[in-house]
């Protein structure tokens, strides 16, 4: 294989000829096997990488910091990488030492390299158009990596918000299929009062719509930007009006409304934001993974648990159990929703570990952030299309269980007073006589006219006050 020599200030490496990255990329691939995971994996950071190297390249030509040919043709190759052409050359692992100096590193030669190749030089002849010189002008890892980091999130929360919405629209539609469907609610794992099942699954739908507005306020935090901070937030290396310009063709070629921080010595440490964004996946995978409980606890059985509602049979359940059917959907989404809640606590260890003015773990939390996205997004299309949309509901055994509990004697406390109606339920517990019958039947504490009153459909999942 043919190959070009490359060289830094630690010393000069072969680099084979047929690569678009450079020898500090390969010191980077030699030095990180943590993940196994490169930078590749995450196209839309590398996408947003292109966009930081482009809109830099304008600024700087503008202000005259930069040659217009050579920035020109910077442009054309971040637009290149943009349109992911040569995602396959980012291959630095996502968790490294450095602050992600390898990540940005691996951009800037990557582009360096295909711009001298569209300028007919070889690669590698780094006169014409140099990784630090050229591609990299008035920037730092310290604000191109954040930078870019930030403009994937918030592409990344894009596909994540619909995988919610759409999980979230499908337990709607699930509570509108089940709407005449009664059931016994349940406190405590006891029988409660009761409501309607469709009731139960709408009420899974609103709490994670709720997430879909905490997504979005975290996202206003991110679209706020240290490009131009350079190193520690000075600017140092960067001209004057470099900030303002740069922020400003960011927002042209992302089509976001990128803002630049007020106080760039703050944001280039601060790491607040992800915090937030991680405390808001949090939250959501500890909703889902509540809600995973709940289908399992309901379809339990068939015949020795609550059977109240069916799961798709995906596979079967056991090695030695014939006929087992288990709800390995709900399964493995708690599965995904205790790795995102375990990120959280690695994000915020990393969040907590900055010191002065740079956080050099940023590489962890966007790991964490990555990973927590993507897997969230596939455990909600997961849970919607192999579980959610297939679930139906045993009507009759509900009803069933709700007319022979205990719980429904709470509607009569009207009607008898509390200390009957405890009465009733201690003696319906002793002997297993039903309410109805001991209400009235034998005692006549309630006519069955006022009785087919109190406990019609509508009556029991929507109680209006009735008094004797």
């Amino acid at each position: 294989m043919a190959k070009r020599l490359e060289h830094d200030f630690l010393g000069e490496r072969e680099i084979p000829e047929n690569v678009y990255y450079g020898i500090q990329t390969l010191r980077a691939i030699e030095n990180f096997h943590i993940t196994g995971i490169p930078l590749k994996v995450e196209p839309l950071f590398v996408q947003a990488l292109g966009y930081v190297k482009k809109a830099a390249a304008i600024a700087n030509a503008e202000l005259g910091a930069l040659d217009k040919n050579i920035g020109g043709w910077i442009e054309k190759a971040s637009d290149r990488v943009i349109a992911g052409e040569f995602d396959d050359q980012f291959i630095t692992d996502l968790i490294q030492g450095g602050a992600g100096t390898s990540v940005n590193m691996n951009a800037n030669e990557v582009i360096a390299n295909v711009a001298l190749e569209m300028m007919g030089k070889k690669k590698g002849e780094y006169q014409f158009c140099h990784p630090n010189n050229h591609v990299n002008c008035s920037q730092s890892t310290n604000d191109a990596y954040p930078t870019a980091f930030r403009i994937a999130l918030i592409n990344k929360l894009t596909d994540y918000k619909e995988s919610l919405r759409l999980l979230a629209d499908s337990f709607h539609l699930k509570g509108e299929e089940f709407s005449q469907v009664l059931k016994m609610g349940r406190t405590q794992l006891q029988d409660a009062v009761p409501m309607s099942m469709g009731d139960e699954f709408k009420a899974f739908a609103t709490t994670l719509r709720e997430e879909l507005a905490r997504v979005e306020e975290s996202k206003k935090l991110i679209l706020e930007v240290n490009m131009g901070a350079t190193a520690i937030g000075t600017g140092v290396n960067a001209p004057a009006g470099y900030s303002e310009l740069v922020v400003k063709h960011l927002r042209k070629v992302t089509g976001l409304d990128l803002v630049l921080a007020a106080d760039l010595i703050e944001a280039t440490y601060d790491t607040g934001a992800y915090v937030q964004l991680s405390g808001v996946l949090k939250r959501t995978a500890v909703k889902i993974s509540k809600i995973c409980n709940d289908l399992r606890l309901l379809s339990s059985g068939p015949r020795c648990g609550l059977n109240e509602i069916n799961l798709p049979p995906m596979q079967p359940g056991s090695s030695i159990m014939p006929g087992k059917v288990n709800p390995v959907i709900p399964e493995v989404v708690n599965q995904t929703a205790f790795y995102v809640i375990g990120q959280d606590l690695t994000l915020t260890l990393a969040a907590e570990a900055g010191q002065l003015q740079l956080n050099v773990m940023e590489p962890v939390i966007a790991f964490a952030l990555f990973t927590s996205i993507t897997y969230m997004s596939n455990a909600c299309n997961t849970l919607r299309e192999k579980c959610v949309e297939g679930i139906t509901a045993n009507a009759e055994r509900t009803r069933d269980m709700v007319m022979q509990s205990i719980g429904i004697v709470t509607q009569l406390n009207p009607i008898i007073g509390y200390e009957q109606s405890a009465a009733i339920a201690r003696e319906a517990l002793e002997t297993g006589k039903s309410v109805h019958d001991i209400a009235v039947k034998e005692k006549k504490l309630v006519t069955q006219e006022k009785w087919d009153e109190i406990f019609t459909f509508g009556n029991m999942i929507r109680p209006q006050f009735i008094n004797s």
